[in-house]
């Protein structure tokens, strides 16, 4: 068995496989697998691995290795100077390296930032949840869910099954310092979310890569759209703001009025508008976006697409410009329809080559919306389709990821309508809802750390600082900060969707509208949040999975709804099956210190402890009926809340607020 070790890790050098960790965004999993797969794919190929096959990328500068048996490697990506034994060898094409030689890769000397290195054989790193891909911030995968250090000590995973070949320049993707990526319209575009004038500016602007960006996503620095409508409602008070839907890896999310590429560790479920998808043979140039580089958006059609399982011409990498003759001008929107009781309509979005869309009725918050969500999920679970990957609720959406070199997105939204019209009325779901009893410790000194962090780095005047919980008393028009605390406390969140920000993560709804508290997110986003903190944002709460970005104004922190070391051990959490939380579940909170929360989260970290769960149901029908039987006072303390919030916007309004919101992070 062959031996890799690191001499030097290089930058940032993590194990990665392609296609990477399929099957679990419905709860919050990224897919990970190499940031530029097309040139990870192909260093493989060289060395006669499967083009899948576990490797290593680094950003930057790559890693010397050594190995204790002779062995065929093939360094690619970003053009990098390569030594064995001190003497230059080439990329792009095998290259063999003797026993006890030091392979050295430096640091990248060319256009482009990321450098992936084939081992014949492929790297033996143990998987999880299908994949050997490392995801850094969840901590898991690849060798021991980190980047690799000094002294790493990794098995190569066997003898190559195919013959070595050298890469010849038609399949080596062009590396260029101004890219040009082609991109379909949808799934929000003009006229609904932005204007017409803001996608022409988006397509005829070079948009600068900024330096503070990763495998989550490129921010991007840019001109600020005007934006088609003034405010996202019970979504949130920024234009941006949109009720939790499924994200794609290569959207171009907006966060405020900051552009950010999501990437292949991003989030899988988020409420901000993407007015454009990055098609997915184009995505590997996300990872050899630099700090500096620019980007310019190039329309294509999505029936046009250029096929991303082939390699050479067909794909047409070896070519820096995107040649386009225009792209779909129908605003993202594939079709539209109503639901087989006639009385909801559905829009069919596109999001890139490769993702359908599917949201019901206005954009509003209603339980009966989830519940056509919810229909329209199960059965087509039921029906185990061919080429469907992922199917991801958001509140009141259903994104379903399919493979379009195996089914094409015309005859899947065929297959949606299809499905649709069979099913039956909202008002009968009747589903199983748990209730689970999690403790908060308010206004942890966590959350207040990061509030701080916020104000040093990010922005210093920002309307919710320094305080969440006052700003959230302003916008709900309360009395005191124990009104806020009290609501809190008192109310009954159901779990809407999973994954919101990573792992598990809940978004979560009052089902009583009057516990219902409506604030808008940070803009530009927290570059830092503490796991497991609380917030809420539009009318949602959220508990973070893990560490990362985030934009939900803060109330406190709980316990770990992730554990994905003792699942089978951790009170409340299943074998094999390391998220806490299910769709449905019903959240409830008692309080504690931030004393007895470290107690209680080192607990849990150790598979210590039991979370109080209660089995029972959801039923729509008994739900509606308790809103018509209180429908006079959930209105009186809407019109309240809403009052207090168009105070809000315009004293923001009087102070240039929303301009002064799209400051770039410093």
């Amino acid at each position: 068995m062959t031996v890799v070790e690191i001499v030097r890790p290089g930058m940032s050098t993590t194990v990665q496989d392609w296609p990477g960790r399929i099957g679990y965004w419905q709860v919050g999993v990224p897919p990970s697998g190499p940031m530029d797969d097309l040139s990870f794919r192909l260093a493989n190929l060289a060395v006669g691995n499967d083009e899948g096959a576990a490797g290593f990328e680094a950003t930057m500068g790559g890693p010397a290795l050594s190995f204790d048996t002779d062995t065929w490697v093939c360094v690619a990506g970003a053009p990098s100077p390569v030594t064995v034994g001190g003497v230059s060898r080439p990329m792009w094409q095998p290259i063999l390296v003797p026993a006890g030689e030091v392979l050295d890769i430096g640091m990248v000397a060319g256009p482009g930032l990321r450098i992936a290195i084939a081992i014949a054989g492929g790297i033996g790193a143990e998987t999880y949840l299908g994949s050997a891909s490392t995801f850094t911030l969840g901590k898991f995968g690849g060798h021991e869910g980190r980047t690799l250090q000094v002294g790493d000590k990794l098995r190569v995973a066997g003898a190559a099954a195919g013959p070595r070949r050298r890469i010849g320049a038609d399949e080596q993707p062009a590396l260029t310092t101004r890219w040009d990526l082609a991109v379909t319209v949808g799934p929000h575009s003009a006229p609904e979310f932005f204007t017409p004038a803001d996608i022409e500016t988006l397509y005829n602007t070079d948009y600068e890569v900024h330096f503070n960006s990763d495998r989550t996503g490129v921010r991007l620095i840019g001109p600020k759209p005007e934006w088609a409508r003034p405010d996202g409602g019970e979504a949130g008070l920024h234009p941006s703001n949109i009720h939790d839907n499924a994200y794609s890896v290569g959207s171009l999310d907006f966060t405020g009025d900051t552009p950010i590429l999501l990437g292949p560790d991003g989030p899988s479920l988020g409420g901000f508008v993407c007015p454009v998808t990055v098609t997915t043979a184009d995505r590997w140039k996300l990872g050899q976006l630099a700090p500096g580089a620019t980007v310019r958006f190039v329309p294509v059609r999505a029936e046009h697409a250029a096929p991303a399982a082939e390699f050479g011409s067909a794909r047409r990498a070896s070519t820096p410009a995107v040649i386009s003759a225009g792209g779909d001008e129908d605003g993202g929107v594939l079709g539209r329809g109503t639901t087989s009781d006639g009385d909801t309509d559905i829009t069919y979005r596109r999001t890139g080559d490769d993702n359908i869309l599917v949201e019901y009725g206005d954009m509003r918050l209603d339980l009966a919306l989830r519940a056509r969500v919810h229909a329209l999920h199960y059965a087509l679970s039921e029906q185990s389709i061919a080429g469907l990957i992922d199917l991801t609720p958001g509140v009141r959406s259903l994104q379903v990821k399919f493979d379009p070199a195996r089914v094409s997105q015309r005859s899947v939204a065929d297959l949606l309508a299809e499905t649709e019209s069979a099913l039956p009325p909202a008002q009968q779901l009747v589903v199983p809802s748990r209730t689970v009893r999690l403790p908060l410790s308010w206004d942890d000194p966590s959350t207040r750390e990061a509030i701080q962090r916020y104000m040093h780095g990010v922005r210093s005047d920002a309307p919710w600082c320094p305080w969440n919980i006052e700003f959230i008393r302003r916008m709900n028009g309360l009395d005191s900060v124990d009104d806020v605390h009290r609501i809190v406390y008192d109310a009954e969140y159901l779990v809407l969707g999973l994954g919101d920000v990573y792992l598990g993560a809940p978004v979560a709804t009052p089902l009583d509208p009057r516990h219902r508290l409506v604030t808008t997110k940070y803009n530009p986003a927290r570059t830092w949040t503490p796991e497991n903190a609380v917030g809420i944002g539009g009318a949602y709460l959220c508990i973070y999975g893990m560490e990362g970005p985030g934009g939900y104004q803060f109330v406190g922190r709980t316990t770990q709804v992730w554990n994905h070391r003792h699942p089978e051990r951790a009170g409340g959490f299943e074998p094999e099956h390391p998220w806490l939380l299910r769709f449905f579940d019903r959240i409830s909170w008692y309080p504690v210190s931030a004393e007895e929360l470290a107690d209680l989260r080192a607990d849990v970290a150790a598979g210590r402890g039991s979370i109080e769960i209660t089995e029972g149901e959801f039923s729509l029908a008994q739900h509606e009926r308790f809103l018509a039987d209180n429908a006079a006072d959930i209105g009186a303390k809407r019109d309240k809340m809403e009052l207090a919030r168009a105070g809000e916007r315009e004293r923001w309004a009087a102070a240039g607020e929303f301009a002064t919101a799209s400051k770039e992070p410093v």
